[in-house]
């Protein structure tokens, strides 16, 4: 869910050119959510192969990667690691909202309530370790790294593009703000219309480009105090304060130089530590040992993996993995294809 802070940002619309022949650090878990929320069938079910097993986390990560490297994007999937203890009580919640919303979604579903169907399916999605644990393995066979962070991948997506690793950071969420990237993009290999959510209601939704530095600029805070931000309207690790919201949020910390201060301003006494919630966003220790190497894409064993184990059709997998060799060709002769992975 990350923190709600997307009103106070100034966006730049971009396209995919924009990130051509780029490297970008792709938060895993946040993209993985995507697919299994909302690679379903028209009722809300999610895809499976002949023996029940959910597909939607593969199908997604077959064809976003091949689609963003058809278009010269070199993506790195960043993984979480263990989890902040902080964030048992939102885990928690978190997996009661989803318990409920399966119960709706399966009455919707018995109903004939396609629509409602839909929608609790997307609020029921679940992303297990051994869909985690295969999203790492079709990764790895597409050529693509896969780094893993020690605790929020976030973090280590932003030390990554803070180092000159990657060119930015690919996330829905705004949190990789909080943690330090330069450079975030969203809406990547999203665009068109998007129904609101319980609202009859389209949008439209293109990629966009997010810079910190020109974020905390126009906002006249330093990042320490957009990290209040986040704190004072909610992040994965507490509760928002009440009746506070971004545009208030920003007029506290621009008007105090000390929690503390906006906690007596506020007149609201949180039930957890700030200066604790404060120490994850800005001193987290990445993996300092990372690969970023590229690699042909071992076709023979996704084809096994996708085809043989999981029932995908080898047309379409063929099909999928012959965008990013035609790609590498591009470059030139065939003798050029290693120089691109």
């Amino acid at each position: 869910m990350g923190t709600q802070i997307g009103d106070l940002l100034e966006k730049e619309k971009i396209s995919l050119e924009h990130l051509q022949g780029r490297t970008v650090a792709i938060d895993a878990f946040n993209t993985l959510y995507q697919f299994v929320s909302t690679i379903r069938g028209r009722d809300g079910t999610p895809l499976m192969d002949s023996k029940g097993r959910i597909t939607s986390h593969l199908t997604g990560m077959l064809y976003r990667t091949t689609n963003l490297m058809e278009k010269g994007v070199r993506p790195v999937f960043v993984f979480d690691g263990k989890p902040s203890e902080l964030k048992a009580e939102t885990r928690e919640k978190r997996s009661a909202i989803r318990t409920a919303a399966k119960e709706k979604f399966e009455l919707a579903k018995k109903e004939g309530r396609e629509e409602d169907a839909r929608k609790f399916a997307r609020q029921s999605a679940t992303l297990s370790g051994k869909m985690i644990e295969e999203a790492k393995e079709l990764a790895s066979l597409l050529g693509v790294p896969v780094v893993q962070a020690p605790s929020e991948g976030e973090a280590q997506a932003a030390f990554m593009c803070e180092k000159g690793d990657v060119f930015g950071c690919v996330s829905q969420d705004y949190d990789s703000l909080l943690f330090g990237t330069p450079l975030l993009f969203r809406n990547i290999a999203v665009s068109g219309k998007r129904k609101v959510p319980g609202r009859n209601i389209y949008i439209d939704v293109e990629p966009e480009r997010i810079e910190l530095e020109k974020t905390l600029r126009i906002l006249n805070i330093d990042r320490r105090k957009l990290v209040w931000i986040g704190i004072l309207v909610g992040t994965d690790f507490n509760e928002k304060f009440p009746k506070v919201g971004p545009k208030t949020a920003l007029k506290l910390v621009q008007n105090n130089d000390s929690f503390e201060k906006i906690v007596e301003e506020t007149g609201h006494e949180p039930e957890f530590d700030y200066g604790d919630i404060e120490k994850i966003f800005l001193e987290q220790k990445p993996e300092e040992n990372y690969s970023l190497e590229f690699r042909e894409p071992e076709t023979e064993k996704i084809k096994d993996f996708l085809c043989a184990q999981h029932d995908f059709s080898e047309e379409r997998v063929s099909n999928a993995l012959k965008k990013i060799r035609s790609k590498a060709q591009e470059k030139g002769s065939q003798s050029d294809l290693k120089k691109w992975f």
